[in-house]
């Protein structure tokens, strides 16, 4: 009767932990987290070091790429802001105005510029999010982090999709991210269970 009981009262807290009991979901959901977790880390680092994708291609007249400049002047680290393009050439919609505004926008003889706080927050933003999936570690911050900028993004540059009349990745995106902090989905492919059980975190679940 006692294990009886002492398992009744357990069921609860297995449940806060684990709110899914599919080995086969849990795997979905570890595996969404580190998709997600290797999309924001791979933004801040082909933005930092102009890796070749959205950063550091020299294209020619008919906008085909001639070659990728690695570490060369696009890239953060060398100076160049990963933001001031998309402020200054990417945003459309309603919201256009209150972000180049909320950024000290300005468009000057050497091109579009922004405040330097604004490229910092973002940088270290993506890379920490990136963390913070990948690891499972502090998944629900980092995903909350996620959903903020997907936000942004939709609100900044995709309000009315081109493709669709209502849905935009990044809208599908910061679903899939509530989706994680649901699922507890740090605790699956990841360090989620070691860091779950470090005294100072088990009863601050905002850090699980």
């Amino acid at each position: 009767m006692e294990t009886i009981e002492r398992k009744a009262l357990d069921i609860p807290a297995l449940e806060r932990l684990e709110p899914i009991h599919t080995r086969g979901l849990q795997r979905v959901f570890g595996a969404l987290r580190l998709v997600m977790g290797w999309t924001f880390l791979w933004a801040f680092l082909d933005k930092a070091f102009a890796l070749g994708f959205s950063t550091g291609r020299v294209l020619n007249e008919a906008g085909q790429t001639v070659k990728i400049d690695f570490l060369g002047p696009d890239a953060w680290v060398n100076g160049a802001s990963p933001t001031a393009g998309a402020i200054g050439f990417g945003l459309k919609g309603p919201f256009a105005d209150n972000i180049q505004s909320i950024t000290s926008f300005q468009m000057t003889q050497a091109g579009p510029q922004v405040a330097g706080w604004i490229d910092w927050v973002y940088m270290v933003s993506l890379l920490l999010i990136g963390l913070g999936l990948i690891s499972g570690v502090m998944t629900r911050l980092a995903a909350v982090g996620g959903i903020v900028w997907m936000a942004t993004f939709y609100l900044g540059t995709a309000i009315w999709p081109e493709h669709n009349p209502f849905v935009d990745d990044h809208f599908v995106y910061a679903i899939i991210l509530v989706g994680l902090i649901l699922a507890n989905a740090g605790r699956y492919y990841g360090l989620g269970k070691v860091w779950q059980r470090v005294g100072f975190v088990q009863d601050r679940r905002y850090l699980y």
